[in-house]
C-alpha cells in the first residue's frame, strides 16, 4: 500500500498556486511559515525563479529582505563571504520572537556559534571541531551507529501503526549526537528536545510559551557548561566538547560563543539527518517505482541518500547581510540588507537540474545539490549525516520488505527547518 494524493489535497494545492500567482510580486512573502507547514510553498519559488529570481519583500514578520531563488545566484552569494556576512545569524529572525527572547532571557539574540562568524575567526573555530567529523573518526563511529540502528529497527512493532519520526528518525540522530558530544547516553533525547525548543515558536512543536522555551535553553546551557568543566580538566579526547575545550582557538571563548556553538552543533546534527531519514521513507512511498528500484538494487542507497537530501532540502534557507552595495542577478542589494538564499528553491532550479521536481534515486549526478551549502560555511558534518542515512537504509533493507506510509505527515511550522513532526507508518512484515 502506498499513499495517494487525496482529491482534497490536490484541490488545496491548486488553490494555493492560484493564490500565489494572483498576488502582486511586490507583496509576495516567500518566508510565510504556514506555506511550509501546508507544503504549498512550491508555486512561490516556481514563480520567483521565472519572474523575479532576486526578489525584494519590503515588509514581513522578519522585516525587509531579499530572496535569492536560482542556483547560480545562490552560489554567487554563498561563496562570497566577504560581500555577504553571516555574523548576524543564519536564519530569518521573526521580529516579535527577538523581542520576546530579549524579554524572557534578558539578552539580545545571539548567533549560533562559528557558522555566524566571519573569517578569519570562523576558520579557527571550525577547525577546532573538524577532527571529530573527519573521515577517520567517522569510520570508527560507523560500527557503533550500525549496531544502534539495528537495535532501533529490531524494536519496531510489526503490523501496527507507529510514528516513524519519533521511534526511528529522532532516536538514531539522538544516539549519534550523544556519541559526538560524549553526552550521557541515557539522557540523549534531551538533545532532540532542546533542538526542537530552539527551532520552534510557541504553539508549535513542543514549545508552549516563551518562558518554557527560555527555561529549556538555560537547562541546555547548564548541562553543556558542566560538560565543558569536566572536559577541560581531563585529558583531551575526540568528542566535540573536548575538542573545543582544549583547542587554543576556542578554549578561552566567551560563554555566549560557546552556547551558540552548542546550539549550532545540536540543531545542525539533528535536523538535517532526522528530516532526511523521514523524507526518504515518505518520498519512496510517494514514488513506488523508485522504492522498487532500491529494493532490487541496494547499491543505489548512496545515490538515494543524496537525492533525498536534494529533494527534501532539510534546511530551507540561509541568511546573510550585505557588507557593501553589491549586484546580484541585475539587482542592487544595499549594504546592511538581509539576503536569503533559498536552498529549497535552488535545488528545484530547472535551468541547472534536469527534471528537478521528480524524485529519481539513480540520477547521473546525485550529489548535485545545495543542501549543505558552499564556500567557507559548507556543512561541517555533512559526511556524518550521509553515514547515518546510508547505514539506516542498509539495515532497513536487510529487515523489512516494505515500510508503508499510511497518512500524510505533520510538517514543521518553519521557513528554516524543512521537516516532519510526525510520519505515520506500518511495517507489514519482517524479511
Amino acid at each position: 500500500m502506498n499513499i495517494a494524493v487525496k482529491p482534497e489535497a490536490a484541490t488545496a494545492a491548486d488553490a494555493a498556486a492560484a493564490e500565489v500567482y494572483a498576488t502582486p510580486l511586490a507583496e509576495l512573502n516567500p518566508a510565510r511559515a504556514q506555506r511550509f507547514q501546508d507544503d504549498t510553498i512550491w508555486p512561490v519559488f516556481e514563480r520567483l525563479r521565472a519572474e523575479d529570481p532576486v526578489h525584494f519583500t519590503p515588509d514581513s514578520e522578519y522585516g525587509p529582505y531579499w530572496s535569492i531563488t536560482k542556483w547560480n545566484d545562490i552560489m554567487a552569494v554563498d561563496t562570497d563571504h566577504e560581500g555577504f556576512s553571516s555574523a548576524d545569524g543564519i536564519a530569518l529572525a521573526n521580529l516579535e520572537a527577538v523581542k520576546e527572547q530579549e524579554r524572557v532571557m534578558g539578552q539580545r539574540r545571539r548567533g549560533a556559534g562559528f557558522i555566524t562568524m566571519d573569517e578569519p575567526e570562523h576558520a579557527a573555530h571550525r577547525k577546532a571541531v573538524s577532527p571529530t567529523v573527519a573521515p577517520s573518526n567517522i569510520g570508527a563511529m560507523a560500527p557503533v551507529v550500525r549496531e544502534r540502528a539495528g537495535q532501533i529497527l529490531d524494536s519496531l512493532p510489526i503490523g501496527r501503526e507507529f510514528d516513524w519520526v519519533d521511534l526511528v528518525s529522532k532516536e538514531l540522530t539522538a544516539m549519534t549526537l550523544a556519541t559526538l558530544f560524549d553526552f550521557p547516553f541515557e539522557h540523549r533525547r534531551k538533545l532532540t528536545h532542546w533542538s526542537d525548543m530552539v527551532t520552534n515558536l510557541p504553539g508549535h512543536g513542543p514549545v508552549t510559551s516563551w518562558e518554557q522555551k527560555g527555561a529549556a535553553l538555560f537547562e541546555c546551557f547548564g548541562a553543556f557548561n558542566d560538560l565543558w568543566n569536566q572536559r577541560i580538566n581531563a585529558e583531551p579526547s575526540i568528542d566535540l566538547i573536548s575538542m573545543l575545550a582544549h583547542n587554543p582557538a576556542t578554549r578561552n571563548m566567551e560563554p555566549a560563543e560557546y552556547n551558540g556553538t552548542v546550539i549550532l552543533l545540536i540543531v545542525g546534527g539533528n535536523d538535517t539527518t532526522r528530516n532526511t531519514i523521514s523524507g526518504s521513507v515518505y518520498n519512496l512511498n510517494k514514488n513506488p517505482d523508485q522504492y522498487d528500484k532500491l529494493r532490487a538494487d541496494p547499491s543505489l542507497i548512496t545515490s538515494m541518500v543524496s537525492e533525498t537530501i536534494r529533494f527534501q532540502t532539510p534546511l530551507a534557507h540561509m541568511r546573510r547581510i550585505a557588507t557593501r552595495d553589491i549586484e546580484v542577478g541585475g539587482k542592487t542589494i544595499k549594504k546592511g540588507d538581509n539576503v536569503v538564499m533559498w536552498y529549497l528553491s535552488g535545488n528545484r532550479d530547472e535551468s541547472v537540474i534536469e527534471n528537478p521536481n521528480a524524485y529519481i534515486i539513480d540520477r547521473e549526478r546525485p550529489r548535485q545539490h545545495l543542501s549543505f551549502g558552499f564556500g567557507v560555511h559548507r556543512c561541517v558534518g555533512n559526511r556524518v549525516a550521509e553515514m547515518q542515512l546510508t547505514i539506516i537504509w542498509e539495515e532497513i533493507l536487510k529487515r523489512f520488505p516494505r515500510i508503508e506510509v499510511v497518512g500524510e505527515p505533520t510538517r514543521s511550522y518553519s521557513a528554516f527547518v524543512h521537516g516532519f513532526e510526525t510520519l505515520p507508518v506500518i511495517i507489514p512484515a519482517r524479511a
